[in-house]
């Protein structure tokens, strides 16, 4: 019989594929002797059964029976019993956090009955009446589909009448009718009683989670964070400990480190007399941990101890949950905190120096994404400002945007191109869609610990909570602070390093990453204060250790000498795309067009000695740049249509002509030359290689300015290292004739000029015949670089400046992609072929050299997908360099662990 139930004692955290993140989380604390309340996990693998099946698996039922029974044994209570009965929550916990994003169930087990002996066994009536109305209104929304606003506006009505502000001021007989209450808007909406049974509560509760993990918000979150969907979700029973029996009593999250900043200490929220959700919900506004060490000494010094013992034991930040029942500590969940892009590189190297980590284990824990939100711009320090409000520094960037006051206006202003802010009292996990469309994220309740904190950081987003002098009127959408209001539309400006709130649009500098990787460190050092320093000096450690792993090189894709320069300040180890099309956009455009509709040799010729010495001059530039290091220089590969006149636009000026009776000689000859060249589909027309091949001496005209460029480096004393790249290349016999005619005009110039010429030519590898046929390419070409924009289009039958706009979305929403192909590379498919191509090519020609050159080269997950077919080098924009230099070593590091637990 398969076991479907694990009691808390008998798991550990390496168990997180089958009892999910906090099930394997809880037992690791039970076993390490922690005061975890008593409880037992339903896995994953029964939660995939439900969702395939439709139902629970057959065992299920009588395995919690008796996992329940243990329970009750251990504790000496009976679930929903008459006399101080045992009440349980009921928890999600996938095996990859996903905050706020599925069902949690409190109190199960209370009922009409066991209300009345919880009340003679606390002695406390107020916490059972608020404990029984906490379960009915979660209950009523989670398992019983019930609008969560019913509830909300039964409990305003209450505070109303009672003339108070909080819930915390209800006493026990508001509380009781507030009960009442809320069981009529169970029939009203169910047309049922709320359920008495606490076996029926405990299993719809069960099924509920089940349920949760197919919701459209963890979906959606689950599309951002690249968590498969296959996974489930384990539930977790633990033994309900009490946070609201009165001023004694209190729940709270910490961390080990502040997760925004990274820096030391130790940093959370706590509630008093409140239950967990309260705290993540940010209902109310908190208190400190200082606070709380103020009001129970000894709880705060046994937490401290815990803290230390689990960030030791996990030697990484930890996310704690904990609940105070009249002076007793327990602990309910921690896991390794989600932190911010700084957080993660200063943790990182301060476990290396308290002796921790490894460094090769640093440079794990931090990501090339992280790293991206590092280089975003930042709010210019000398700028002048109007202060709106403050609060506290959540999730650190620079955000701008016009304010909003709801998750569907937030997406709706956003896919009109607009940058929004989302301002609300407090978000929840239905706001998600909201937060994700969002430049950045303000709220005038919660902190460090709430909903919008957690999510902001775990998902890259601005933000700053806990606003609490500022007034949020979401019916009326508009927000104030003394007196002066914000209006949805008006623009914010919202600091998430410091806090603060600015009216308007403030003006944005680089960050003092980039100033790092641009000037060096000393520069970056000297303009910084001492809280930046440390992120800079973090970034150079890790990105130094990562060049020293890494087996992949990094090259840059840039088109002149300015770009190359800045790339090689990032970190590039040479060029690999230089687009010479790109070299001809602007007033250069009409010399092209003159060779591609010359009327004759003469005239074809004369147009291209006319771009000889401006193409020698690009070269030759680009060669010093990045002397000493190679450039990959492609041959002109524009859609036609890119280089000739407006085709609509001709056919106006020459029925205007005609309209006219006026002459239009040129016009017409220009329109007969485009109209005999117009493509349907210019992407899959005359480009590339058979441009090189129709029009005469093109292509030999860049080979040309490409040696005699290298030649009189050379003779400057320089190093240069050309390759040439023929494009589109789908035989090899277009190889071969482009190969004739390449090498010798190489050996005419060497011998012109006096010199040894050695550049490789080579081919872009961008159509799926290309990749299929590399054994027969590879004989004449002398390295590969995967051009996998192309590629991805031609292997998905996609236009992709049509098909983004047109269905992408529906294709994400439908699960047909994860992620756009464009971003990340397609792995079944695209990266299917580079596999091919590589290894067969490598059969034919063992040297040959083998890189990537599409957006591809600079994201994250493709890198390690390169690194393992074994490429030696990605390429990507500069900007992207320092990015791609980080997860090659990541890569390496990640490879080797998989290669030696195999």
């Amino acid at each position: 019989m398969t076991s479907y139930v694990f009691d808390f004692s008998q798991g550990d955290k390496d168990q997180k594929d089958l009892l999910g993140g906090k099930g394997a989380n809880l037992a690791e604390m039970t076993r390490l002797g922690l005061p975890v309340p008593p409880g037992f996990t339903i896995t994953t693998e029964a939660c995939r059964h439900y969702l395939a099946q439709g139902s629970e698996p057959q065992d299920l039922r009588l395995q919690v029976t008796m996992a329940l029974r243990r329970l009750e044994d251990q504790v000496g209570r009976r679930l929903g019993d008459s006399f101080d009965p045992l009440l349980v929550s009921v928890r999600s916990g996938a095996k990859f956090s996903m905050p706020g994003m599925m069902e949690t169930v409190l109190n199960v087990g209370l009922n009409d009955y066991s209300v009345l002996g919880l009340i003679e066994a606390s002695g406390d009536e107020r916490f059972v009446w608020d404990s029984y109305r906490r379960l009915i209104q979660m209950f009523g929304k989670t398992v019983l589909g019930i609008d969560g606003e019913a509830f909300a506006e039964s409990l305003d009505k209450a505070k109303a009448a009672k003339g108070v502000q909080s819930d915390v001021e209800l006493d026990a007989a508001d509380l009781k009718e507030l009960v009442s209450a809320f069981k009529v808007i169970v029939k009203d909406h169910t047309g049922r009683d709320f359920p008495q049974d606490p076996r029926e509560q405990l299993d719809l509760a069960t099924r509920s989670v089940f349920d949760s993990w197919n919701t459209d918000r963890a979906r959606l979150y689950r599309r951002r964070e690249r968590i498969s969907h296959d996974l489930g979700t384990a539930v977790n029973i633990c033994t309900m400990v009490f946070g609201n029996l009165g001023e004694t009593s209190g729940t709270g999250v910490c961390f080990t480190r502040d997760p925004a900043t990274g820096r030391p200490g130790v940093y959370g929220d706590y509630m008093t007399n409140a239950q967990g959700e309260d705290v993540v919900s940010g209902i109310r506004n908190t208190l400190s941990l200082d606070d709380f060490a103020e009001l129970d000494p000894e709880s705060h010094g046994q937490l401290r101890q815990i803290m230390h013992r689990l960030e030791t034991h996990y030697r990484d930040l930890c996310d704690i949950e904990f609940t105070v029942e009249r002076g007793k500590l327990w602990m309910l969940q921690t896991r390794v905190g989600k932190r911010t892009a700084a957080a993660a590189f200063r943790i990182a190297t301060a476990l290396v120096d308290e002796r921790v980590v490894t460094l090769d284990e640093a440079l794990e824990r931090v990501s090339g994404t992280q790293l991206a939100q590092l280089m975003f711009p930042q709010f210019d320090p000398t700028a002048e400002r109007t202060a709106f409000t403050r609060g506290m520094a959540a999730s650190p960037g620079a955000a701008v945007g016009r304010v909003v006051f709801d998750s569907p206006t937030a997406v709706e202003w956003a896919a009109r191109g607009e940058k929004v802010v989302l301002l609300r009292r407090e978000t929840n996990p239905e706001d998600l869609e909201g937060m994700l469309a969002s430049a950045g994220i303000l709220t005038s309740r919660g902190g460090k610990t709430s909903h919008a904190a957690v999510v902001a950081r775990g998902m890259g987003k601005t933000a700053v909570c806990g606003a609490d002098d500022l007034h949020v009127d979401s019916v009326a959408k508009f927000a104030a602070v003394d007196g002066v209001r914000v209006a949805e539309g008006d623009v914010l400006s919202i600091d998430g390093s410091t806090g603060e709130v600015f009216l308007g649009e403030l003006p944005v500098v680089p960050s003092p990453v980039v100033l790092y990787l641009e000037q060096g460190l000393d520069a970056a050092l000297a303009v910084v204060d001492e809280g930046t320093a440390e992120l800079v000096k973090s970034v150079d450690r890790i990105l130094n250790h990562a060049d020293n792993v890494r087996r992949l090189a990094v090259r840059a894709n840039a088109d002149n000498a300015d770009d190359a320069a800045r790339a090689r300040h990032m970190g590039a180890q040479g060029i690999g795309l230089c687009r010479t099309e790109h070299m001809f956009l602007g007033d250069r455009r009409v010399l092209i067009e003159r060779v591609i509709l010359a009327n004759n040799p003469t005239e074809r010729d004369a147009a291209l000695e006319a771009l000889l010495p401006m193409q020698r001059a690009d070269f030759t530039d680009l060669l010093e740049s990045m002397d000493g290091l190679p450039v990959t220089i492609r041959l002109l590969d524009p859609p036609l249509h890119e280089f000739l006149p407006d085709r609509a636009d001709l056919m106006v000026r020459v029925a205007r002509a005609e309209e006219r009776g006026e002459p239009a000689e040129e016009d017409v000859r220009m329109l007969a030359a485009v109209n005999r060249l117009h493509e349907s589909n210019p992407m899959l027309g005359l480009r590339g290689v058979r441009l090189g091949l129709t029009v005469p001496g093109l292509f030999v005209l860049q080979v040309r300015a490409i040696a005699e460029a290298v030649a009189a480096r050379i003779k400057a004393g320089g190093n240069p290292r050309a390759e040439i790249m023929i494009p589109l290349v789908g035989s090899v016999m277009e190889l071969h004739l482009i190969r004739d005619e390449t090498d010798a005009t190489v050996a005419k110039i060497a011998a012109e000029q006096g010199v040894t010429l050695t550049i490789p030519t080579g081919t872009m590898v961008e159509l799926p015949r290309a990749a299929l046929t590399a054994h027969r390419i590879a004989e004449a070409a002398e390295f590969f670089s995967f051009g996998t924009n192309d590629l991805t289009q031609t292997t998905w039958g996609f236009s992709r400046d049509d098909v983004e706009a047109a269905f992408f979305a529906a294709y994400l929403e439908k699960g047909v992609f994860t992620i756009s192909p464009f971003e990340s590379l397609d792995v079944d498919g695209v990266g299917r072929l580079v596999e091919i191509a590589a290894k067969e090519g490598r059969a034919t020609r063992p040297d040959l050299k083998l890189g990537v050159c599409g957006e591809h080269g600079g994201d994250p997950e493709s890198i390690h997908f390169f690194h393992r077919v074994g490429l030696d080098y990605v390429s990507c924009s500069p900007f992207r360099v320092p990015i791609a230099r980080l997860e090659a070593a990541r890569a390496t590091l990640i490879t080797a662990e998989q290669a030696a637990t195999a």
